[in-house]
C-alpha cells in the first residue's frame, strides 16, 4: 500500500500531483519506550503488504478492516500478556503498557488515513489540507485497553466535499474495527474560539498530539493555543481544574477510603493525578513530571511518591479494561481477587490477596491527596489559586491571621507552618504539639510542616511513646479541641499516628473484603471518632437523642475516646478482633494515662463493643431473658452509657445510610429497657406476669368502649408472652381484626411505623402449621423484606402475625402494595399458588442482577447456631450466610417440613451477609432438647441454602 496525503501548505488551495502530495504529508513521531518491540505490536509494512493486494475500493476497504481487526486483536493480545507478566514483578511496567496501546492506535490510525487520502477517496482537482491530531488521553499517549479514542480533524477553514469523504470513511473503518471514536473537525479559530467557553475543550487539546497530515496546519494550531488562548488565563484554568475536581469528588462521596473505589474518578485516583499535571503543564508548559522538581513543587522523593502512584494506577485500570473488556473504572469487590493475582499478590496465613492489594491502592490514594495538597498550596503561594475559602471569610470579618499562633509557628498563607525547623526538631515532643495547634489555632498544616514532620518520624521511638507528657498532649488531642477527626486523619496520612501506637499501623488502609464496611479500618476508626465529636458539639441531637442525652448528662470522656479509638485495632489477625483488641487495649491504655479503672474499662469496651448491636439487631428485645441477659453482661449503668454511645458511633462510621431509624430504635429499646433493669433490679421469672399484667391494663384502658366481659374475654384467648411482646396498638389492632372473624377470612391491618423506617402489618387468620413459611414465602415474591416478626396462637385456634416489612432499600415497604400482597396470601391458603416454585424462578431471575452477581466471589461461611438458654419458652435459632432472595423462606419451610414451628423472627443484613435469627418450638410447644434433633435439622437447614445457592447459580 503506498502513502498518500494532503498538502501540508495552508494557503495552498490548487491540487498538486500525487508525488508532491505524498511528500508533504507528515506523520506522528513514533512513541517511545514501549513494553514490547514496536513491530509485535504493530507491523505497519506486514499490513500494508496485505492490503496492496487488494484492488477495487469495496475489496480494499473489506481486506483492510479484516486485516486491521486481526492485526488489533493479536496488537491487544501481545500488550496484554506481557503487561500481565511484567506487571506482576514491576507495576512501572504499566507505563508502558499505555504507550504501547497508543502506540498500537497510532499504527491502525495511520493506515486507516492512508487509505482514506489515498485509494478509498478519489482526489478532486483541489484538496484543502488536513492535519489529524490526538486529543485527551489519548493525546497524552496514554490508553487502557478499553479507552475511547478521541480525534480532532483540522481544517484551514475550509471543508471541502473531498474532506468530508475523506473523514467518513476514516471514522467508518474505526467504528468496523469496534473502536470507540469521538471526533470534532474545527479550523485552528474554531478551536481558540470554542476553548476559551468551553473548559473541557480547552483541556483536550492541551494535550493534543499530532498525528498526520498537514504538519503546518498543526504547527499552527500549538503556537496560536499557546499565545492566543493558553497565555495569561493560568488563574482560570487553575479554578476551573480545581472546581471540577471538587465536584468529582464529592460525586465520589468525597472519600477515598471506600472499598470499591473508582480509579479514575475517584478520590485519589487517576484523575486527580492527571488534574496536576494539567495545572502544570498550562501554567509552565512541562512536559514531563520531572520538571516538577526544576519547578521546587515536589521533592524527589515526593515526585517519586507520584510517578509511583500514577504506575500502580495505571495498572489497575489496565487489567480492569482487559478483564471486563470494556471500559470499567470501578473497582468491584468481584474484580478485584482477579486484579490482585495479576499483580502478583499471594495469600498470608493472616491476609488474603486481595486484601494487601487494596491496602497497597489506599496508600497510592493517600500518597495523591498529601501531593495535591502539597500542589494546591505552592499554587495559594504563587497568586495562582485563590486562598480557602473558610480563610477569605475570616479575612473579610477583620481577623488577624497573624496573631493567632504560638510560639515557633508561622501563618504561611493562612496554614500553620514551622518557624525554625532545627529548633522544632531539637524537642521530638513538637511532632505532636503541632497538632496541637493547628487544632487550637484553626489552620491547616501547611506542606512544608508536614514534609518535617514524615521526614522526621524517627523520633518518635519508644522512649517517646513512653514520655507522660507526649501521652498527655495526645489524649488532649482526643478529648480537648472538639475536633480530634482531623488532627487524627492528618497524622494518620503523615505516619504519626502509627509510629505513636505501633499497633496502629496494621490497620491503616486495611480493608477486609465484603460488602458492609464500606471504608478502610483506620478510616472507619476516624468516622467513628468524628461522629463523637459531632455528638458533643450537639449537632445530632435530633438524629441521636439518646447518645446527645447520654453526653450532657456526662461520661468519663476518656475512656471513651480511648475505647472508640482502639475498637478494632485488633482486626486483620486470625483471631477475634474484640479479644485481641481488648489485649492490645489493655497495655495502650496505661500508658496514655489512664488510670487502672479507666483501663480495665477501655479494655471491658473493646472486648464487648459488638455486644450491644448484635443483642439489639439479632435477639427479640420484648422477650425479657434478652434484656436480663444483656444487662447482666454490661453490669452497671456506666458501662451501659459509654456502650451505647459507642455503639452509635461504630454503626455510624461503617458507611453512609447505614445507620436508619430501625436500627436507631433497636438501640433506644435496648438502651431504656437495660437502665430500668440496672436500675430497679435484673427481672426475675416473675417479673414477666408483671409486664404481661400491666399490658392487659393497658388494654383495658384502650378498648374502654368495650364491655368489661367482651375486653376480658379478648384477653382469655392470648398467651402472657402475646401481652409482653407486642405494643398496646398492636394488641387493639388485633383485638378488632379478631372480632367476628370467620374460620376462612384473612384479615390485615397496615401502619407506618416511621420512627423505625418500617411497615407494620397485622394479620389474623385460622391457625396452620408453618404459616410463618408461607408468609415468607409470599412476601419474598412482593419483594418486601421482614425485619422483624412475631407470631402467636389464640386459644380458638387463630393465628396472630406481626410483620415489620422494608423494601429492598431499607425504606418502610410500600402500603399500596398491601392489597397485591394479601391477595396473595389469600391464594396460597386455597392452595391455588404454588409459592415453591413462585420464589425458586425469583430467585433465579433475581440472582442474574449486576450487583449479586458481583458478590458470589465473596466468601461468606455458613454458620448455624442453637440456644436453649437465651429465651425461657423458645429455643432461638440463628443462620448467618450469604444473603440471597428467598433465603429466609427456604429456611421456614425447611423447619416446618421438620415439625419446628417458628414463633418469631428477626432479620439483619450486613451487605451480602444476612442473619436470620428464628425463635421456635416443636409441635408440642416445647423447646428442641434433644441434640440428634438440632443435628438433623440443622444438617437440612444446611442442605436448603446449598440447594437455594445452586438454584441461583443456574
Amino acid at each position: 500500500m503506498s502513502t498518500r496525503g494532503l498538502s501540508g501548505e495552508h494557503s495552498g488551495a490548487e491540487a498538486k500531483d500525487a508525488t508532491e502530495r505524498s511528500a508533504s504529508v507528515s506523520v506522528a513521531k513514533p512513541l517511545e519506550n514501549l513494553i514490547l518491540p514496536a513491530d509485535e505490536i504493530y507491523d505497519a509494512a506486514a499490513i500494508a503488504e496485505v492490503i496492496d493486494k487488494a484492488t477495487g475500493v469495496k475489496n480494499i476497504r473489506k481486506t483492510a478492516v479484516d486485516e486491521l481487526t486481526k492485526r488489533r486483536e493479536a496488537g491487544m493480545k501481545a500488550i496484554s500478556e506481557r503487561t500481565l507478566a511484567e506487571c506482576k514483578v514491576n507495576p512501572f511496567a504499566s507505563l508502558k503498557a499505555v504507550r504501547s496501546y497508543a502506540y498500537l492506535t497510532d499504527g491502525i490510525m495511520t493506515t486507516v488515513l492512508d487509505l482514506a487520502t489515498g485509494p478509498l477517496v478519489p482526489e478532486t482537482g483541489s484538496a484543502e489540507p488536513i492535519s489529524v491530531a490526538a486529543v485527551g488521553g489519548y493525546g497524552r499517549g496514554e490508553m487502557a485497553p478499553q479507552s475511547d479514542v478521541d480525534l480532532l480533524f483540522l481544517n484551514s477553514g475550509k471543508i471541502s466535499p473531498w474532506m468530508e469523504s475523506v473523514i467518513e470513511t476514516a471514522l467508518y473503518i474505526l467504528w468496523d474495527l469496534k473502536m470507540k471514536v469521538g471526533h470534532s473537525c474545527r479550523s485552528v479559530k474554531d478551536c481558540i474560539l470554542l476553548g476559551r467557553d468551553d473548559m473541557t475543550i480547552r483541556t483536550a487539546m492541551l494535550e493534543h498530539r499530532f498525528i498526520y497530515g498537514a504538519q503546518g496546519l498543526a504547527d499552527e494550531l500549538h503556537q496560536k493555543l499557546w499565545s492566543d488562548l493558553f497565555k495569561n488565563t493560568g488563574p482560570e484554568f487553575v479554578e476551573a481544574k480545581l472546581s471540577e475536581r471538587d465536584e468529582r469528588n464529592l460525586r465520589q462521596n468525597g472519600n477515598m477510603y471506600l472499598l470499591e473505589p473508582n480509579i479514575k474518578e475517584g478520590k485519589g485516583g487517576l484523575r486527580d493525578v492527571q488534574t496536576l499535571f494539567w495545572i502544570m503543564k498550562y501554567l509552565h508548559r512541562v512536559s514531563h513530571p520531572r520538571e516538577l522538581i526544576e519547578l521546587d513543587v515536589f521533592s524527589i522523593e515526593e515526585l517519586e511518591k507520584f510517578i509511583s502512584a500514577e504506575s500502580f494506577l495505571w495498572a489497575v485500570r489496565c487489567h480492569l479494561h482487559d478483564l471486563a473488556g470494556r471500559p470499567q473504572d470501578q473497582l468491584h469487590f468481584d474484580v478485584q481477587m482477579d486484579v490482585a493475582k495479576r499483580l502478583g499478590y499471594k495469600d498470608t496465613p493472616a491476609r488474603g490477596a486481595v486484601e494487601l492489594f487494596m491496602q497497597d491502592y489506599f496508600g497510592h490514594a493517600t500518597d495523591v491527596g498529601e501531593l495535591t495538597r502539597i500542589f494546591l498550596t505552592k499554587l495559594e503561594e504563587q497568586h495562582v489559586k485563590r486562598e480557602p475559602v473558610v480563610v477569605g471569610l475570616l479575612k473579610s470579618a477583620g481577623f488577624k491571621f497573624g496573631t493567632r499562633v504560638g510560639a515557633g509557628y508561622k501563618n504561611n498563607h493562612g496554614r500553620l507552618d514551622i518557624e525554625e525547623p532545627d529548633a522544632f526538631l531539637k524537642d521530638s515532643l513538637n511532632m505532636l504539639r503541632l497538632f496541637q495547634e493547628a487544632l487550637s489555632s484553626g489552620l491547616l498544616l501547611h506542606p512544608d510542616a508536614m514534609r518535617l514532620v514524615a521526614s522526621n518520624l524517627h523520633l518518635i521511638d519508644n522512649s517517646f511513646r513512653q514520655n507522660p507528657e507526649a501521652n498527655e498532649l495526645f489524649v488532649d488531642l482526643l478529648i480537648k479541641y472538639g475536633n480530634p477527626e482531623r488532627a487524627l486523619r492528618r497524622m494518620n496520612e503523615l505516619g504519626v499516628l502509627g509510629m505513636f501506637i505501633p499497633e496502629f499501623r496494621d490497620i491503616v488502609a486495611m480493608m477486609q473484603f465484603g460488602s458492609y464496611h464500606q471504608y478502610t479500618v483506620d478510616e472507619h476508626t476516624i468516622q467513628c471518632m468524628s461522629t463523637l465529636a459531632q455528638i458533643e458539639r450537639g449537632e445530632l441531637k435530633e438524629d441521636l437523642p439518646v447518645a446527645s442525652s447520654i453526653l450532657e448528662q456526662g461520661v468519663n470522656r476518656r475512656v471513651l475516646y480511648v475505647a472508640l479509638l482502639l475498637h478494632d485495632i485488633g482486626k486483620g489477625r486470625n483471631e477475634d478482633h474484640s479479644k485481641l483488641g481488648a489485649k492490645i487495649a489493655k497495655s495502650i491504655a496505661p500508658r496514655l494515662g489512664l488510670d487502672d479503672n479507666e483501663a480495665e474499662l477501655v479494655e471491658w469496651l473493646v472486648a464487648n463493643h459488638l455486644l450491644m448491636s448484635d443483642t439489639a439487631q439479632k435477639r427479640d428485645l420484648s422477650d425479657p431473658r434478652t434484656v436480663r441477659d444483656f444487662a447482666t453482661a454490661v453490669g452497671n449503668r456506666s458501662r451501659l452509657k459509654l456502650l451505647t454511645v459507642l455503639t452509635v458511633c461504630d454503626i455510624r462510621g461503617v458507611g453512609p445510610n447505614v445507620w436508619n431509624n430501625w436500627k436507631a430504635q433497636l438501640i433506644r429499646n435496648l438502651y431504656h429497657a437495660t437502665h430500668k433493669a440496672l436500675s430497679e433490679g435484673l427481672a426475675s421469672a416473675s417479673d414477666f406476669a408483671v409486664g404481661a399484667e400491666e399490658a392487659k391494663q393497658k388494654f383495658h384502658a384502650a378498648m374502654s368502649k368495650w364491655s368489661k366481659d367482651k375486653r376480658e374475654q379478648a384477653i382469655q384467648r392470648h398467651p402472657d408472652q402475646y401481652w409482653q411482646g407486642l405494643s398496646t396498638e398492636t394488641h387493639v389492632a388485633f383485638a378488632n381484626l379478631l372480632e367476628n372473624i370467620a374460620s376462612d377470612d384473612l384479615r390485615t391491618d397496615v401502619k407506618l411505623d416511621k420512627d423505625r423506617d418500617a411497615t407494620r402489618v397485622c394479620f389474623a387468620k385460622s391457625d396452620r402449621f408453618g404459616s410463618f413459611a408461607a408468609y415468607a414465602g409470599t412476601f419474598a415474591l412482593a419483594g418486601a423484606n421482614i425485619v422483624d416478626a412475631k407470631l402467636f396462637n389464640t386459644s380458638d385456634g387463630y393465628s396472630t402475625a406481626t410483620f415489620w416489612l422494608q423494601d429492598a432499600n431499607s425504606k418502610p415497604f410500600s402500603e399500596t402494595k398491601m392489597a397485591r400482597l394479601k391477595k396473595m396470601i389469600e391464594l396460597e391458603m386455597t392452595g391455588e399458588m404454588d409459592i415453591e416454585k413462585k420464589v425458586a424462578d425469583r430467585d433465579r431471575l433475581k440472582s442474574k442482577a449486576p450487583e449479586i452477581r458481583r458478590s458470589k466471589r465473596i466468601k461468606i461461611p455458613t454458620e448455624i447456631t442453637f440456644d436453649n438458654e437465651g429465651s425461657e419458652i423458645y429455643t432461638i435459632i440463628e443462620v448467618d450466610t450469604r444473603d440471597r432472595p428467598g433465603l429466609l423462606y427456604d429456611l421456614a419451610r425447611t423447619m416446618n417440613s421438620a415439625s419446628v414451628q417458628v414463633a418469631g423472627a428477626v432479620v439483619a443484613t450486613y451487605g451480602i451477609q444476612a442473619v436470620d435469627v428464628f425463635y421456635v418450638k416443636d409441635s408440642f410447644g416445647l423447646k428442641l432438647h434433644s441434640q440428634s434433633r438440632k443435628d438433623a435439622l440443622k444438617r437440612k437447614l444446611e442442605a436448603a441454602i446449598g440447594e437455594g445457592s445452586q438454584r441461583t447459580e443456574s
